[in-house]
């Protein structure tokens, strides 16, 4: 590996050997479907992520970074932006078109003395418009062009850190740069089986299999081939920390780790639950953190990321001609040299989502919000009636399609574990509240529970009094607008016209994953089985 960085380097050559006075550059790591749990710097055993570790180590760890909406096109809008994806039009939907009025981050730099760039995955997916006749460069412009021969066929040709050290070589000298590297690690598909056979993995080396997945070989592979993507994108912010401490440009540069949404598994990636929401962070910063090797325990959310960004460069919102942010600058949790919870109005967090993938008659979203609060997560589903991850019938096109998803189906079509398919796919309650202490995985709804009333009552008010002050169109009667936003994709109006008999391809999921017409979830019971632990008690 070293001797590759070195030969990178010298194609940087005298590109890096200014620092642009009082302003830093920034790397900005983001991995692709990659949940809290399973970074090692936050206690996993079994996916080891040594730069990830170093980065917290010599910055800051953030122990409760959330995503405020769990799927990839709205939460990286939600970073770009400062805003919640209920204040961001079409961009709070998924796959659809990005309206005009909000600038990014990356654009506000771009055009405020920084150099701008990306390798991999940017925005996306949907249509970012277009800015005199061509696609608008809502990351920067492209630096993807360099491949490698990844270690399976399903991970990505693209060599992301030759792709830094070409950008960083054409970049004029003596100006900062932004630099978003977007890897498309760890999304689906993996290759089954390559967690043992490429990452020399055991299936024993799992300490525990989520409590709504059946514990089998099968699905253990599963979260082995994931976790070898994940050690993948480790390996490369490894080689670009690296490649910036050999050109003396790590000292001068913030390094931003994290993903976009959760693990895509059932009951995770396009959910409103700690699995698809609570998101690995670490920044490191060597002149601008206090104390580094600190874990931060207060609420944090993507929406921070932004207004952060923009206060290093020495703008405002107003200044870099963005719609004003509702994310609060980490300034203070970076500077400060005390304390695990450091600023006031950081007990609490909100999420939410509206339309992901398609499936459902007429595109139709699921529509949900949570408040995280005091250990407890709350979650009201304005729409019920609806199949949250889309219709059966058309395949639960919101799980992506794998071994784990076809496992839970699959036995739910025997009569077994009947209560699993229950939690991943069936459809929810209007309202939701999980002890997050004794429930990590969201499994025992109390909101019934007369024990729990007083507690339901008074996060529902909060919340829907943040959202009021946050003019959420949910909370003004005019939520079904984002139903209405156009989908960017060939396959809109998909089950209008799957009923109709069109087979479309949907390539994220698996054909067994559709369901048969007439298809009926209480039909398949007479051999129930459930490895479900009993709920904490109030």
């Amino acid at each position: 590996m070293l001797k590759k960085l070195t030969l990178l380097l010298l194609t940087v050559g005298t590109a890096t050997s200014a620092f642009a006075a009082g302003k830093p550059n920034i790397l900005f790591c983001i991995a692709d479907d990659a949940s809290y749990q399973h970074f090692s710097a936050n206690g996993c055993s079994w996916v080891q992520t040594p730069a990830y570790d170093r980065v917290a180590r010599e910055g800051l760890r953030f122990a409760r970074a959330y995503t405020p909406n769990a799927k990839c096109a709205p939460s990286r809008a939600a970073v770009l932006t400062g805003r919640n994806s209920w204040q961001l039009e079409a961009a709070g939907d998924h796959g659809g078109f990005y309206p005009t009025g909000y600038r990014t981050f990356m654009e506000a730099l771009g055009a405020n003395g920084y150099v701008t760039g990306f390798t991999g995955k940017g925005w996306g997916p949907g249509d970012p418009g277009k800015v005199a006749g061509k696609p608008r460069l809502l990351t920067g412009p492209a630096f993807s062009g360099i491949k490698t021969t990844p270690p399976t066929p399903n991970i990505s040709p693209i060599d992301y850190t030759a792709n830094l050290a070409d950008f960083i070589k054409k970049k004029p000298a003596g100006q900062p740069f932004c630099f978003w590297f977007g890897a498309h690690e760890p999304h689906r598909e993996y290759q089954y089986g390559s967690g043992v056979k490429v990452g020399h993995k055991s299936l024993a080396q799992i300490d525990r299999v989520p409590s709504h997945w059946p514990d089998t070989a099968t699905v253990r592979n599963d979260m082995l081939d994931y976790a070898l993507e994940v050690e993948y994108f480790d390996q490369q912010l490894g080689r670009m920390l690296e490649l910036l401490q050999q050109a003396g440009e790590l000292e001068n540069t913030i390094i931003i780790v994290t993903s976009d949404n959760g693990m895509a598994f059932p009951r995770a990636k396009g959910t409103t639950y700690e699995l698809s929401l609570h998101m690995p962070l670490a920044i490191r910063w060597a002149a601008g953190i206090a104390q580094p090797g600190r874990t931060v325990q207060d609420y944090v959310s993507f929406i921070d990321i932004a207004p952060t960004l923009l206060e290093v460069a020495g703008l405002s919102a107003a200044s870099a001609g963005m719609e004003p942010t509702q994310g609060r600058s980490l300034s203070g949790i970076l500077q400060n040299k005390h304390g695990e919870k450091i600023e006031p109005g950081r007990e609490a967090l909100i999420v939410g989502q509206e339309r992901h993938d398609l499936g459902r008659p007429n595109d139709v979203g699921y529509p949900a919000r949570g408040l995280f609060l005091d250990g407890f997560l709350y979650v009201h589903n304005f729409e019920p009636s609806r199949w949250p991850m889309c219709d059966p019938i058309t395949g639960y096109l919101n799980t992506d399609g794998g071994p784990t998803k076809t496992e839970i189906l699959a036995q739910n079509r025997k009569g077994i574990n009947h209560a699993l398919w229950v939690l991943n796919f069936d459809r929810k309650p209007a309202e939701e509240l999980y002890d997050l202490n004794g429930d990590p995985d969201c499994v025992f709804n109390l909101a019934a529970d007369p024990a729990f009333k007083a507690r339901r009552e008074a996060m529902q008010a909060r919340l829907f009094a943040e959202l009021r002050s946050q003019r959420d169109p949910r909370m003004e009667g005019n939520g079904a607008i984002f139903d209405e936003y156009p989908h960017a994709s060939p396959n809109r109006d998909f089950y209008n016209r799957w009923m109709k008999g069109e087979r479309l391809k949907a390539f994220w999921v698996k054909e067994t994953d559709f369901e048969a017409p007439g298809f009926d979830p209480e039909r398949p019971l007479k051999s129930v089985t459930t490895t479900i632990p009993e709920p904490p008690k109030p």
